[in-house]
């Protein structure tokens, strides 16, 4: 447990509550066709933004600690740098780390694996997961160098589950990753090995939902790659082919179930069902997407859906997706060990606060942003508060649940009781990962008249207000030609759409009507989203910790 914070004899003191405003998905462009936030009548946001201090903050890369500036931000790991205050290494680098190093296969957990899949006649490994290299949720690269470990260590029979990305990289991309890879499974079977892909669809229609959302999404996963129910297709390639000329505007994301079968004389088998005595990987190394398939695999007591029939299997995550819970029960490489979050120093020095979101970033705001901990530090100091998401396609309803969180906002501003209520407003980031455009304006100017209620509510309460982001998602819409900077479009001239994060830099406006000049008008610049703890805990009247990153404020004498 941490020790209380010291008071900060420079602040002066507000009448009302700091509010955190992450704006999930906003940041700031670098091209002007494709900038959604640039491009909507954000009127509140700008009038704050010209009027206030406000600087811009690094919330992909190396500041959020992945392993390197070319790899964009993502929620899960940028609301542990905001809810930390500090940078650490993180799942794809502690996952490529391990690799290097040979430690992942050092093991008990792989081991376990091996030696089970081995005792067992006819045993297969199993491996499902996002099949991409877009190092937000998993990289194919993980997935090669433990297929490379299996052959190695003689495991005869491999089966592969991809679960089509299409957000975290082109939006039809698929073909880019499939057929290298089969290439690359060729090279095993050509020593004697039996891998292949087994089964897969779009991450946005299988397996991939979280926070308990859609759990028919994760029942239309375990039909395909454990019952092998869904429909038939000789391979992989062949699936992604059938369903773009049926819909050629599909995004891999959206694209439809599908399970890999050998012709038979008793009619197609499905090759890579999972069986008793199988070992199964979920190669993710981020948890928010792979708790709920995890639990299929593990609890007893599971009434979500009817699983039919549950393999006794020796099932692992490739990371632990939940300390505090042990989910998964059996994991390949060791989480980061984040302590010292900003919420457990709050609640020891007895300050008051909300967390709030809609179910879709709910875990962030709690579970990320407190470290990767299920549950509250205090039940005395804290309160949570999830608003259901509607469960609709995010650009039928782009404005989402930001004026149901808001009106609940602007209750607890009223009640008096919080000191801190961080909140956020999903709208940037999930239907930026729809590729619609219009939707996406939509979505920014409705979060948009939510920020102007917030604004005369901390006016009127006396507050202050930081209005800033995790990443970014909505300012880049548009793929772009690398060397030219053009916009990229398709055969009928139209924009190719971008349904990934950004690399851009997000906001930090603060909005402090009573300001009383404890700090100077202009604030820090160069830094990452990690330094907006400190500067919380600053607004709140007290020191940061020691080893937190620094303040934007700079505090006059």
């Amino acid at each position: 447990m941490v020790e209380a914070l010291s008071k900060n004899p420079a602040w002066k003191g507000r009448r009302g509550p700091l509010l955190l405003v992450i704006m999930d998905g906003v940041g700031y462009g670098q091209y002007a066709e494709g900038d959604a936030v640039a491009d909507s009548k954000m009127w509140a946001f700008r009038a704050m933004e010209s009027a206030s201090p406000h600087t811009k903050l690094k919330a992909h890369g190396l500041a959020v600690g992945l392993p390197s500036d070319e790899d964009m931000g993502n929620s899960e790991v940028g609301h542990n740098a905001i809810g930390c205050g500090r940078v650490y290494q993180q799942g794809a680098k502690l996952v490529s780390n391990s690799i290097a190093t040979g430690a992942m296969f050092e093991g008990g957990t792989w081991k376990k694996l091996m030696a089970n899949v081995k005792k067992a006649p006819g045993g297969a490994m199993h491996f499902i997961g996002l099949f991409s290299d877009g190092n937000v949720h998993s990289h194919i690269d993980h997935l090669k160098a433990m297929i490379d470990r299996c052959a190695a260590e003689g495991v005869k029979e491999v089966r592969v589950h991809i679960l089509l990305d299409g957000r975290d990289v082109g939006e039809q991309s698929a073909l880019e990753y499939v057929l290298p890879f089969e290439a690359f499974l060729a090279s095993h079977n050509a020593k004697g090995f039996d891998y292949r892909i087994a089964s897969g669809g779009g991450r946005q229609y299988i397996t991939m939902d979280r926070y308990n959302a859609n759990w028919d999404q994760v029942k239309r996963g375990w039909d395909c790659h454990v019952l092998g129910i869904g429909r038939q297709f000789p391979s992989a390639k062949a699936a992604i082919e059938a369903y773009r000329a049926e819909q050629p505007n599909v995004i891999d994301q959206d694209v439809r179930e599908f399970v890999v079968v050998d012709a038979g004389p008793a009619g197609p088998k499905p090759v890579g069902t999972i069986e008793d005595g199988d070992s199964v990987v979920y190669f993710n190394f981020r948890g928010d997407r792979a708790l709920e398939i995890t639990a299929a695999f593990e609890q007893d007591a599971f009434d979500k859906f009817d699983r039919v029939r549950r393999p006794r299997v020796e099932y692992a995550g490739l990371m632990q997706y939940d300390g505090d819970a042990h989910v998964p029960k059996q994991y390949i490489v060791e989480p980061p060990a984040i302590d010292r979050t900003m919420g457990e120093y709050l609640v020891a020095s007895e300050v008051r606060l909300l967390a709030i979101s809609e179910t879709q970033k709910y875990g962030h705001v709690t579970y990320f942003f407190n470290g990767n901990r299920q549950g509250k530090f205090s039940e005395t100091y804290e309160d949570y508060v999830e608003v259901p998401s509607d469960r609709v396609p995010f650009e039928q309803r782009p404005w989402m649940k930001c004026a149901e969180i808001t009106d609940k906002v602007l209750e607890a501003i009223d009640s008096g009781k919080y000191a801190f209520i961080r909140l956020n407003f999903p709208n940037g980031d999930m239907v930026g990962h729809t590729g619609n455009y219009q939707a996406v304006v939509a979505g920014m100017e409705g979060m948009d008249l939510q920020l102007g209620r917030l604004r005369t509510a901390v006016e009127k309460a006396g507050g202050t207000m930081i209005l800033t982001a995790d990443h970014g998602n909505s300012d880049d819409m548009y793929e772009h030609d690398k060397k030219t900077g053009a916009v990229t479009r398709k055969a009928d001239g139209t924009p190719r759409a971008k349904t990934s994060h950004s690399l851009n830099p997000v906001p930090c406006v603060l909005f402090d009507p009573e300001t009383k000049g404890e700090y100077g008008p202009a604030l820090r610049e160069g830094l990452g989203i990690s330094s907006l703890a400190a500067t919380c805990i600053e607004l709140l009247g007290y020191k940061a910790p020691e080893g937190y990153d620094p303040s934007v404020l700079a505090f006059r004498g």
